[in-house]
Parts: C-alpha cells; sequence; structure tokens
C-alpha cells in the first residue's frame, strides 16, 4: 500500500490506491475518494525528507495513469470490494453526484475545502501514524495478500497449492531427490508458517540424509510457529530423540503431544513403545489404555497389546487383542500375520493357514505374508505349496531378496544345491549388501564341504557391518563352522566377538558351553552357562492391568472378562461346531478362525489370476524370466556405472 498526494490549485488531498482486480492483466491503480476529481490532476508527488527516511527500506512501485473511462467502467465493482466510511453529504448533493448532475462541480469545491481543513488540524500523532500505516498492507477482503518483511505486498497462492507441493515433494523424497524436496518444502514453510505439514515432511527429508542437527531445528521451528498446538511435530520430533537414545527428552515430547490433543494416537502409541524399550511393561500398558480410552480402538494399540500377552504366553488374551485389531482395520495385513503366528505356536495350523489367506488378501502384494505363509507350509512338509507361495512372492515382489532366499534354502534341502546356488546369486545380486543372504549362502557351501568358499561368504557378510544382529549371527555360524574343522581357539575367538555384539544371545552361548564341555572342560562349561544366566535381562510381567484395561474397553462385556480368566487354561479349551456361522450373517473373527479348522474356501490359483494376471501352470517359465532379467540388469549396471563414483 502507498499513500500519494492529489496536487490542485487549491489544496492537497491524501489519497489511497489499491489494486484492481486479478482478473486485469496490468497493475492498475485506483483513488478512494478522488472518484468524483478529475483524473488529470493525478501526479506522482516528491517526498519530503521525513517521509523519504521513513521508508527508505521501500521501493516505490511504478504508477500509470489510469483512464476516465477504465475509472467509470469499474467503479461498481470497487465499491463492492472495499469496506469504508460513507462519506458525509449535505442535502441533495449525493443524488447530484450519483446522477452526474451539475452540482458535480460544487462538490468538488467542498470537498477541496474540507481536505485543506483536515490539513491544517494534523498533529503529530496523526503524522506519525500516516507514516506507519505505509508499511502496513490494507485489508481487501479475498485477495489473500500479505506483507513481507520489507512491507511490500506478497499474494500468497491458494491452498490447494500447499497440497501439491506436498505431494510432489513426497514423490521426489522417494525417488531420492531430497535436494529438490527440500526446496519444495522450504517455499511452503515460507507461505504457509502456520501449517504443520511442511515441517514434519522437511524433518524426515532431513533425517533420510542423516542430518540430525537441521532435522531437529526444522522440529523446534515447527513447534514455535504453530504455538505448540501441532501434535504431530511434537510426535515425530519425539521418535526422533527416541532413536538417538534421549529417553529423557523423548518423554517430554510425547508428554507434549498428549497435551497438544490427547485424541492422537500416534503419540501414546510411541510412547509405549518407548516404555517397552526400556522394560517399562506396567506404564507401556497404562499408555495404550489411555489411548483406548481418548482415541477408541485403534489397530496398532490392539497389536501392540497382543503381542505383549504372547510374549507373557497368554494366549486367550492375546487372541482377543488380535481380534479387536483385525475388526479396527480388516485390511491390516500386520495383524492377520501377528495372529497367524499366535495359531502356530499353539499349533492350530488350519487356523494358521486361513490367517495367512486372509492376510494376503488384506494386502495382495505384502512380501511378509508371501514369505511367512510360505515358511509355515515348508514346516508343515506341503513343500510343493511351500515352493509355489514362495514364487508367487517372488513375481510379485521381483525385487526383494528374501523371498528367493528362503526359496535357495528350500530348494538345497529339497532340490539340488546348484539349483540353490543360482537363486543365492540372483538374490545377492538384487540387494548385495544384504547379510543374511551371504550368511545362508555360506551355511550351504559349509554343509557342501566347501569351507574356504564359506569362509569368503561370511567375511564378505562382515565386511558390510560388523556390528548388527546379522553380524552376531554370522560370527556365531563361522564359530561352528571353525569348530567342527578343529580351529577351537578361532572358534572361541568368533563367539566372544559374537557376545559382544549381543550379549543375549542363547545359543551361542550354549554353543560355546558345548564346545568347552566336548573338550573335557567342564567347569569351563558350567562358568559360561552361569555368566549368561547371571548377564540375562528379564522382564517380570504381572496380570493386574487385565480388569482395569476390560473397564477401559467396555464394562459391559463380563463374557469378555469370563474369557480373559488368567486362571482358565488356554489349552484345554475345545471349539464347539455349534458356534460355528456363516461369515455373511455377520459372525465375528472368531468364529471364522474355528470355522477355518474345518473347512476354508479361498483358492489360490483364481485369486492369484485374478489379481496378478498370473497363470498357476506357468509359474516356473515366469520364474526363469525373472532371473533372467535380473542378471541382464546387473550387467546393464555395471557397463554403464561412473567410474568417477569410485575414486
Amino acid at each position: 500500500m502507498q499513500l500519494f498526494s492529489s496536487s490542485s490549485s487549491t489544496s492537497t488531498s491524501t489519497t489511497i490506491f489499491l489494486n484492481s482486480s486479478k482478473q486485469s492483466s496490468k497493475t492498475r491503480l485506483f483513488p478512494i475518494k478522488s472518484l468524483q476529481s478529475p483524473p488529470s490532476h493525478l501526479t506522482v508527488p516528491s517526498y519530503t525528507s521525513s517521509s523519504s527516511s521513513s521508508s527508505n527500506n521501500e521501493v516505490s512501485p511504478v504508477l500509470q495513469e489510469p483512464k476516465l473511462d477504465e475509472i467509470s467502467s469499474r467503479r461498481e465493482n470497487l465499491e463492492q470490494l472495499l469496506v469504508r466510511r460513507p462519506m458525509i453529504q449535505s442535502d441533495g448533493g449525493g443524488e447530484e453526484r450519483e446522477s452526474g448532475g451539475d452540482g458535480s462541480s460544487s462538490d468538488e469545491d467542498e470537498d477541496e475545502d474540507e481536505d485543506e481543513e483536515e490539513e491544517e488540524k494534523k498533529s503529530a500523532l496523526d503524522r506519525s501514524l500516516e507514516k506507519f500505516a505505509k508499511k502496513l498492507p490494507i485489508f481487501e477482503p479475498g485477495r489473500g495478500q500479505e506483507g513481507d518483511e520489507n512491507g511490500e505486498v506478497i499474494e500468497k497462492p491458494l491452498k490447494i497449492n500447499l497440497d501439491l507441493a506436498l505431494y510432489k515433494a513426497k514423490i521426489l523424497t522417494r525417488n531420492f531427490q531430497f535436494d529438490d524436496a527440500e526446496n519444495i518444502l522450504q517455499q511452503c514453510i515460507y507461505y504457509w508458517p502456520e501449517d504443520g505439514r511442511p515441517y514434519v515432511a522437511l524433518g524426515k527429508v532431513l533425517r533420510k540424509q542423516s542430518r540430525i542437527t537441521e532435522a531437529r531445528a526444522v522440529y523446534e521451528k515447527g513447534s514455535q510457529a504453530t504455538q505448540g498446538e501441532n501434535p504431530y511435530i511434537w510426535q515425530c520430533w519425539a521418535v526422533l530423540e527416541s532413536d538417538l537414545g534421549n529417553t529423557r527428552k523423548a518423554r517430554e515430547l510425547f508428554d507434549a503431544a498428549t497435551v497438544a490433543d490427547k485424541k492422537h494416537i500416534a503419540a501414546w502409541h510411541g510412547w509405549a513403545v518407548l516404555e517397552l524399550k526400556q522394560g517399562n511393561i506396567k506404564k507401556a500398558r497404562n499408555l495404550l489404555g489411555k489411548g483406548i480410552k481418548y482415541c477408541g480402538g485403534n489397530e496398532y494399540v490392539y497389536q501392540t497389546l497382543a503381542l505383549l500377552e504372547a510374549k507373557a504366553n497368554r494366549y486367550e488374551q492375546a487372541s482377543y487383542l488380535f481380534r479387536q485389531a483385525t475388526r479396527c482395520n480388516p485390511k491390516s495385513c500386520a495383524s492377520w500375520l501377528a495372529w497367524a503366528q499366535l495359531e502356530m505356536q499353539q499349533e492350530n495350523n488350519q487356523a494358521a493357514c486361513y490367517l495367512f489367506e486372509k492376510a494376503v488378501q488384506a494386502s495382495p502384494k505384502n512380501r511378509f505374508a508371501w514369505h511367512v505363509w510360505g515358511l509355515f507350509e515348508a514346516n508343515l512338509g506341503n513343500i510343493d505349496k511351500a515352493r509355489k507361495i514362495l514364487k508367487i512372492g517372488h513375481l510379485v515382489n521381483p525385487r526383494d531378496p528374501v523371498l528367493l532366499q528362503s526359496l535357495a534354502l528350500l530348494e538345497y534341502r529339497h532340490s539340488t544345491a546348484n539349483v540353490s546356488r543360482i537363486l543365492f546369486k540372483r538374490a545377492s545380486e538384487l540387494d548385495p549388501k544384504h547379510q543374511p543372504v551371504w550368511i545362508a549362502w555360506g551355511w550351504m557351501e559349509w554343509k557342501e564341504g566347501n569351507v574356504s568358499t564359506a569362509r569368503e561368504l561370511y567375511q564378505k557378510a562382515l565386511s558390510i557391518n560388523s556390528t548388527t544382529e546379522s553380524a552376531a549371527r554370522c560370527l556365531q555360524a563361522w564359530g561352528v563352522l571353525e569348530q567342527k574343522v578343529g580351529n577351537l581357539s578361532a572358534a572361541r575367538r568368533l563367539f566372544r566377538s559374537s557376545l559382544n555384539i549381543n550379549s543375549q544371545s542363547y545359543v551361542t552361548w550354549m554353543t560355546w558351553a558345548s564346545l568347552e564341555e566336548d573338550q573335557g572342560n567342564s567347569v569351563r562349561a558350567e562358568e559360561i552357562r552361569n555368566l549368561y544366566f547371571q548377564q540375562r535381562t528379564e522382564v517380570v510381567d504381572d496380570a493386574s492391568w487385565v480388569n482395569g484395561f476390560l473397564d477401559i474397553i467396555d464394562p459391559a462385556l463380563d463374557s469378555i472378562k469370563r474369557l480373559l480368566n488368567l486362571e482358565q487354561d488356554p489349552f484345554g479349551k475345545t471349539p464347539d461346531s455349534s458356534e460355528v456361522k456363516d461369515n455373511d450373517e455377520g459372525s465375528s473373527p472368531s468364529s471364522e478362525v474355528k470355522d477355518a479348522r474345518y473347512k476354508s474356501g479361498f483358492d489360490l490359483d483364481a485369486f492369484i489370476k485374478e489379481k496378478f494376471s498370473l497363470d498357476p501352470n506357468k509359474l516356473d517359465d515366469q520364474m526363469e524370466t525373472s532371473l533372467l532379467s535380473i542378471a541382464k540388469s546387473k550387467e546393464q549396471r555395471t557397463a554403464f556405472r561412473p567410474r568417477q563414483r569410485y575414486k
């Protein structure tokens, strides 16, 4: 907004100019009070020293002198847009002005006299307010304009541009174009500083680049810009601090997230997971219970509680909580898979198979569902079905090395080592940094008697990362190899190195004790066993929380309380065929599982043909084509790889 003077022969009248409608392609400036005055009097005044000193940082706009016909054509639109105080009119003056009669000249003289009197009566306070008003944008309804730090008027884009920009930044982040995504998110923060989504997205982009300090600064700036009322920023910041090991700071941030919005379920769940990592089981259950109380049913909360119960061998409670999780979200593949593994532990194989079918129906392309289902069938001895499921999983997820690794082990046990080697090689080409592939391949070569090859493969796995859980397993397997070939000192060193990474490994401690016992060192073997029991971490859990938690869910469900009675034997209850109901008639997931123990109408061949257009009779041919494409893609990457990358 700029203030200018309209010069005349008698006095000087202060006039305010506004931008015209957005429909105009050029910038035109129109006066408010001088609609009745001749446009020929419009001039650009020369500023005095006082006015120029107060606006040194401002840039004067280029004025275009509007024409009389343009002013008259937009007079009605301008009056509709602007909200201002009506002018005091004399009797009959207004009618003559609107009709354009002979009284227009007398009205102009009266306006000039009034302006001259007002100019004389101006005080120092009025002049200072006038200078201050130059730096503020005038309010125009619906324009969406704001002032920047220099006082210039900037046009704010529509809110839909924020959604489009966030989506574009998300796509760029997936494609590892972090710089472009960061620039877009910075622009979003510039135009919409009050919105919390750009801060959350930018923090995640910085975390992917391991720029932890900058991500923390972004979250802090976002929490200040949103006045601490955005729970998503607090929650993301808390997860960052939790991953860094700052437990106390993470607790404070999770608490701030729940204060900002007590219905923010991610904050309750993340806080509970943090307490679980610290071994505070009762505190974690209390937080999960509050999440259900304030936010209602949530699949992640129910699933976490169910896993806690399954770990404590309270299977009936775990089954009920898994049932609640699948009711909250029938498309939750993770809930179906976890429930299926619970049934596997209880050896309810038909129910587990039914739950695996529900998992792949909930998420047809989920690689974990196909992988775990294939291993389950292999453990049952259904080798052909397991091989078929793993092949389907690979064809649906051709970039996943784990499925090929499991298929390679299956082929080694029930086919030939050459087929297994081909699959291991293709899996290592898909992801050369996947340690379990190299470890499993080394184990197979050791079983085939290729000790030197096995050592090379173990060394390859450790060269990727020597501090992970996979590295601990690799050292343990390598120690067993050296023990079998007679290198006992090397085996002891490898076992000790494995325990330095993972001191809770029961297998490694017992393997080392067995080695000492085989050598006649029974005292040393007993010492190793005692060391394991002394240093192991055991979390003692109680069941006092169950009654209070059920009161939170629904106090009227007495039947559920009887179901979760801790004194009841979970293995002594047998299904009753009279309780089986048809799923189409609104039966519960519990009755579906019981019904699955007798029959299952899932057709795998029809399912893959409908969802993926795969021919069940040509899976082997499609597997060969997929493996050849993996080999060709590796050759192309090797041929076109720039040499400067390794300099």
